[in-house]
């Protein structure tokens, strides 16, 4: 009778410390890959091709695309402009696809992918930053641009705009039925 207590108790025991263990794991995991701020929802060709027209991206360019997603801009900037790269994204499988789509467009010398925190992303080389993020990431980001972009650089975003600091030119593309606008700021 002892012995069939005493089995009976320890297989709870067990299952509750196999729970925890899993559970440590799961946080561990969540801290270590922390998930995106901004949905991913990829830019339209038209418009990747309008934000680099707007930056009037050439090859003695940086651009960085802060949340790259698949990477489209960046690797069309290297590919059509023969600038260089940074693909900042903090989802690993972005990062992966980026790079992955890079290499399958012989662009992948020129670029560079980042698995990072774009809000701690080191701005300083970039002499053009492309952004479809949302309104309260570009007023977050906002402050490190001013600061950390060189006089001349090009910030260029798809649909948001950055508050009360005025883009130096607007521009709208139609997709359909749908008008996106494009705005660029020049670093002073």
């Amino acid at each position: 009778m002892r012995a069939g207590n005493r089995r009976h108790f320890v297989i709870p025991r067990t299952r509750a410390l196999t729970l925890a263990v899993c559970l440590v794991a799961a946080c561990s995991q969540a801290a270590q890959a922390p998930s995106p701020e901004v949905r991913y929802e990829p830019s339209p060709s038209e418009v990747v091709t309008a934000m680099l027209e707007l930056a009037a991206v050439h090859p003695g360019d940086v651009v960085y695309d802060l949340g790259c997603g698949d990477g489209r801009i960046v690797i069309e900037a290297a590919r059509r402009y023969g600038a260089r790269g940074v693909c900042v994204d903090i989802d690993p499988e972005r990062i992966a696809e980026a790079s992955a789509n890079a290499a399958a467009a012989g662009v992948a010398e020129r670029i560079s992918f980042r698995q990072e925190d774009l809000l701690a992303t080191e701005l300083a080389g970039a002499s053009v930053v492309t952004l479809f993020l949302s309104p309260d990431m570009n007023l977050r980001l906002r402050p490190r641009l001013e600061r950390e972009l060189a006089s001349g650089a090009r910030i260029v975003s798809h649909w948001h705009r950055m508050g009360d600091w005025p883009p130096d030119r607007t521009r709208y593309v139609s997709e359909g039925a749908r008008i996106r606008e494009i705005f660029l700021w020049v670093k002073r």
